[in-house]
């Protein structure tokens, strides 16, 4: 197993901690964002929308972090990850679509903004970005994760930018039950944290 990764990327980030909570041994191969590589023909080769991450599993390429999630956890897992029950393949998938809408429009992009100096309208992604907050506390300040009662690729994928989020100018303070929710994913076993993680506050 390879992975394409970038260090300071929370969507690579759900893929280090999936292998690593799966018991998956794999080799990295860096690709340096700031320097444009992801743009080298090599890498467009592997996915022509220039992002990370990127696996390659034996030969089968996979672009995309939910897609990812979910070969790994389909694969490798055990079925309480992603198990096979319609309505629980569903209910995991709202908060799969939740984490390439709200959470990365918003969550990820005020963070993007500021780390990385990017060009938008910060006032705009933050109202985003609450919006989804308010989400995801209405759930968690009554359940312990996102889907299910239980961890599943849900939690995975909402959890680094959301933990994140602060370097974004946006306060999880007004959230208790998002922060005991960050606190839960990073107890999990084989938990691995990246710049800015595990939560400090």
């Amino acid at each position: 197993m390879k992975l394409y990764d970038f260090t300071l990327s929370g969507n690579c980030q759900k893929i280090r901690m999936m292998l690593s909570m799966l018991g998956i041994e794999y080799e990295t191969q860096t690709v340096g964002l700031l320097d444009r590589d992801q743009f080298s023909d090599e890498f467009l080769e592997l996915n022509p929308f220039h992002k990370v991450p990127v696996i390659d599993d034996d030969g089968l390429i996979l672009r995309d972090s939910a897609a990812i999630l979910i070969y790994l956890a389909r694969k490798y897992g055990k079925p309480e990850w992603h198990p096979d029950d319609p309505a629980q393949i569903a209910e995991i998938q709202q908060w799969l679509s939740f984490s390439v809408n709200e959470v990365f429009n918003g969550f990820a992009m005020a963070r993007a903004l500021i780390i990385f100096k990017r060009e938008g309208d910060h006032a705009a992604v933050v109202e985003l970005s609450k919006h989804g907050l308010d989400v995801m506390e209405q759930r968690l300040k009554d359940h312990d994760w996102l889907a299910l009662d239980r961890v599943t690729i849900a939690d995975i994928a909402c959890y680094p930018y959301t933990a994140l989020i602060e370097e974004g100018h946006v306060p999880l303070e007004p959230y208790p039950g998002i922060r005991a929710w960050i606190k839960r994913v990073e107890a999990l076993p084989g938990y691995v944290g990246m710049p800015g993680l595990p939560y400090a506050s």
